[in-house]
């Protein structure tokens, strides 16, 4: 008899087991006797590190019977990279973000983003002001921290002593011998953070040595640059010997939950968490319901984000190394050595201020691209042929910038820049208006060639230029030019490329027509050998929908703004806009 009823309870098992498995939640739903019917599927994207505590908290959800208008909820949640969902909404919008590329075939765009950091949003609205998440509240936080072998961490005075990112930048900047990294600020949140942190350290002496301090403090980190963070982590020492130490990466910034996944594995060299002051940018987790998405799965996403607020989501938080959202952490949490709690509580990133509750490294999406496009013209090298317009109305003053001239304010950007280049650029300069050269519009000031041998003379070269008076804008006949001129020496290996500065529209009566040029462009161009041509407008006068023809035709883009003295932000942006050298 015993045997008969054993026997009934396995059949029931495999009834309950086939329910489930054929009918889906639906068939679950109503063999369990809920009052729901149908199903309404959220799909949720969430940061691989959060992404099992979402996933447990979601299955709960379920299996409580939550309902949105008769219909039986039920979560998907999938853990995808940020950058790759990033990617995947630029995609949508049709603009991209400065070192992310395009998405891959895989992704797939869902109701709710869980990304690790408010900054994917900023960056996504800066590029695409239409872009617009809704809830954005942080459900989680991990401060960002400098990692640091406890051997070499302990001879800077930890975790007694309190330290600040200007300590971290001199021992960057000064020949101290110790090897920082940084996962590629542009794809990864923690990297960014910290790359914001040193930036802002490096500037708060403000004139031409806190540009001088940044320059070095980002060609500093690129040496020690990795692509993904499993390939950063690996490069810490494996042995507490003094050659192992002085070998392996001795400093990166981390989020705190990356160190205390690391140390949970018994490494023959713990790290330690140094949290330097200001506070960077923390992983603030923002739960982000996605623009576009139906009323239904909206209030789902909502039920879903109360029960990301309760006790028990805090305490799967702690299991995966996770604070709340308040900076504290709850049972099961396995903080480094010397952590505060509460940590990272400052404000989330935002659009509406600069610097939010003091942070280092300022939370607004401009300051982010700034600071993203200088990283990307200090450590990428190339071949570039700038252009700068010396036409009469260079000679007009710029209220914003303090009354200079147009000529003064681009020249000063110019030279910001040429102090990112590094040596392993090739640069050249031209200078254009109308006649010039005999009956030409353009006349070169200093042939392209390597920064290591030229760098005095295109600096005197610029000092020396000034506006022809009463000269006007030769710009088609000298696009041209300068095209063939790059495409003449074309070098393997870099990101060829014109880039050309003006405040006017073509005014050569004697020159060729834009639709000559566009031609002769399409007609030269050779994919084997690509040279992108960027222009960067400056003033009202410039016409947008005039240059934006000129450098699609080449794979390049134009940027234009209506003042002056922001030219030097978009020049690093077009810069920073240069696809990767082919090979």
């Amino acid at each position: 008899m015993r045997r008969s009823i054993r026997g009934a309870g396995a059949i029931a098992g495999a009834m309950a087991f086939v329910l489930v498995a054929v009918g889906g939640w639906f068939g679950y739903q109503q063999w369990a006797g809920s009052n729901c019917s149908g199903e309404l599927t959220l799909t949720v994207a969430a940061a691989p590190e959060i992404a099992p505590a979402v996933k447990e908290t979601a299955a709960d959800l379920t299996a409580d019977g939550a309902e949105v208008d008769g219909l039986c909820v039920a979560v998907e949640v999938t853990a995808s990279e940020p950058v790759e969902v990033a990617a995947a909404i630029a995609g949508q919008h049709g603009v991209s973000l400065s070192g992310v590329g395009q998405a891959s075939g895989s992704a797939v765009l869902p109701n709710v983003w869980l990304a690790d950091s408010s900054t994917w949003l900023l960056r996504l609205r800066q590029q695409a002001p239409a872009f617009a998440s809704r809830n954005n509240a942080s459900v989680a936080r991990s401060p960002i921290v400098v990692a640091m072998p406890e051997p070499l961490a302990t001879t800077v005075g930890w975790p007694q002593k309190k330290l600040g990112w200007k300590d971290l930048l001199g021992r960057i900047t000064t020949g101290t011998q110790l090897k920082t990294g940084l996962v590629e600020p542009s794809r990864d949140a923690a990297g960014l953070a910290g790359l914001l942190s040193l930036a802002t350290a490096a500037q708060s002496g403000g004139g031409a040595q806190a540009q001088q301090a940044t320059t070095a403090a980002l060609r500093a980190l690129a040496t020690g640059v990795s692509a993904v963070r499993e390939e950063l982590i690996a490069r810490f020492p494996r042995a507490t010997d003094p050659t192992s130490l002085a070998r392996g990466l001795g400093a990166a910034a981390l989020s705190e939950e990356e160190v205390i996944k690391f140390n949970a594995e018994k490494p023959p060299v713990p790290l330690a968490a140094l949290y330097l002051e200001p506070a960077p940018i923390s992983l603030d987790y923002p739960y982000a319901v996605m623009p576009g998405t139906e009323p239904a799965k909206a209030e789902a996403a909502g039920k879903l984000f109360a029960a990301l607020g309760t006790p028990a989501f805090r305490g799967r938080l702690a299991g995966q190394g996770l604070r709340a959202p308040d900076g504290t952490w709850a049972d099961g949490f396995a903080p480094p050595r010397g952590a505060p709690s509460p940590a990272g509580t400052e404000p989330a990133p935002t659009t509406a201020a600069p610097n939010p509750g003091g942070t280092a490294g300022g939370g607004d999406g401009a300051t982010i691209e700034r600071v993203l496009s200088s990283w990307s013209v200090a450590t990428q090298s190339g071949r570039m042929l700038a252009v700068i317009d010396v036409s009469g109305s260079m000679f007009e003053r710029v209220p914003t910038a303090n009354n200079a001239t147009r000529m003064q304010v681009t020249l000063e950007a110019a030279r910001r820049g040429l102090a990112l280049f590094d040596d392993n650029w090739a640069l050249g300069l031209w200078i254009f208006s109308t006649e010039l050269n005999g009956s030409r519009d353009y006349r070169s000031l200093v042939p392209i060639g390597p920064m290591s041998s030229q760098r005095e003379e295109l600096e005197r070269a610029l000092g020396g230029i000034t506006p022809k008076r009463g000269g006007d804008t030769g710009m088609y006949d000298t696009i041209l030019a300068a095209y063939r001129a790059v495409q003449d020496e074309w070098e393997p290996g870099r990101v060829n490329s014109v880039v050309l500065m003006t405040d006017g529209k073509n005014e050569d009566d004697n020159g060729i027509s834009q639709a000559t040029l566009l031609a002769e462009l399409k007609r030269i161009s050779d994919p084997d050998r690509p040279v992108q041509v960027i222009i960067v407008g400056i003033g009202a006068e410039v016409s947008k929908a005039e240059l934006d023809p000129i450098p699609k035709v080449t794979g390049g883009a134009a940027f234009v703004t209506e003042d002056p003295a922001k030219i030097g932000d978009i020049f690093l942006q077009a810069i920073a806009s240069r696809p990767s050298a082919p090979r």
